[in-house]
């Protein structure tokens, strides 16, 4: 039984090799290969090596010094504040969107899709220019905050308001194909059967969409903790307030301070490596529960 259902898994792959139009010689398996390699390292690897070297250059002590610095921990504890805030707000939306798109059929539909697009082809600084102009002290809101001594802008609800704009559609994008992919049989079944809408979606919906919650859940982590653009225009760059990683970095590097804008560079260089680890570790998972419900059938026959 085990022998069937490894031979189903391998046979695209041995139709794809077999095929003359997919058949390429030696050579240029080889070269493709290595231009692939080349490719890797001068754009991916030789950055990240050189950040890891110019943030080591003068020693240890200096390293640890820059990170432990008052304005590098402040940077850190924001830049943890504002992803805190954020990914979960986004997890929430990305939820409910995907399941309002994919389970519902609704006039509107298509353009709800295409204003969750919309962060990824507006420019983050634009984004951040659009919060100045309705919350700054000269926005269209501007003058009833300050009245009420409310700050959104060079403030963390800011920050907040910039990051969860440039991420919300990691999530959402994530869950959509899956869920259109799976149907709604098992939701429409389990309401037949009694349960309620919750209890629908928790022990029907999320099991089935855990994995790809994860992945968009990691992805959104990863664009909140290195967003630049957006909070660079709603900080208004004050050191140990509203300074993130990135634009503490950016402060270092202006002002000459090479070694300590490579170490807190670092952190963040660290931070994308354990991202990348747990993206790898998801996928991996995802797939292996995929195998595995793809061999319960073919066991139970």
């Amino acid at each position: 039984m085990a022998a069937t259902v490894a031979k189903r898994l391998t046979a695209p792959t041995h139709r794809f090799t077999a095929n003359a139009a997919t058949r390429e010689p030696v050579w240029v398996k080889r070269l493709l290969i290595a231009i692939a390699l080349l490719f890797f390292g001068l754009f991916l690897l030789l950055p990240l090596a050189t950040v890891f070297a110019e943030a080591l250059r003068k020693g240890w002590m200096v390293y640890f010094a820059a990170l432990v610095e008052p304005d590098a921990r402040s940077a850190v504890v924001l830049t943890l504040l504002v992803t805190v805030i954020a990914v979960p707000l986004n997890l929430v939306f990305g939820v409910m969107a995907a399941w309002t798109i994919a389970k519902f059929d609704f006039r509107g539909k298509q353009l709800l899709t295409t204003l969750i697009d919309l962060p990824f082809s507006v420019s983050p600084v634009i984004a951040g220019l659009i919060y100045v102009l309705i919350f700054g002290a000269q926005g269209w809101f501007g003058s009833w905050f300050i009245e009420h001594d409310i700050k959104i802008i060079f403030a963390v609800p800011g920050l907040v308001l910039a990051t969860v704009f440039v991420t919300f559609p990691f999530v959402a994008r994530e869950l959509i194909p899956l869920m259109e992919a799976q149907g709604r049989d098992e939701e429409e079944a389990a309401l037949v059967l009694g349960a309620s809408g919750w209890q629908t979606f928790w022990y029907v919906t999320l099991p089935n969409i855990k994995w790809g919650l994860i992945y968009g859940v990691v992805l959104c982590n990863a664009r909140a903790m290195g967003e630049f653009g957006a909070v660079s225009v709603v900080s208004g760059h004050i050191r140990g307030r509203t300074n993130t990683l990135p634009l503490h970095v950016e402060i270092l590097y202006n002002e000459y301070q090479f070694a300590a804008a490579f170490a807190v560079a670092s952190l963040l260089a660290l931070l994308a490596l354990l991202t990348l680890v747990i993206k790898s570790l998801v996928e991996w998972q995802s797939r292996r529960q995929m195998h595995s419900d793809q061999a319960q059938p073919e066991t139970a026959v």
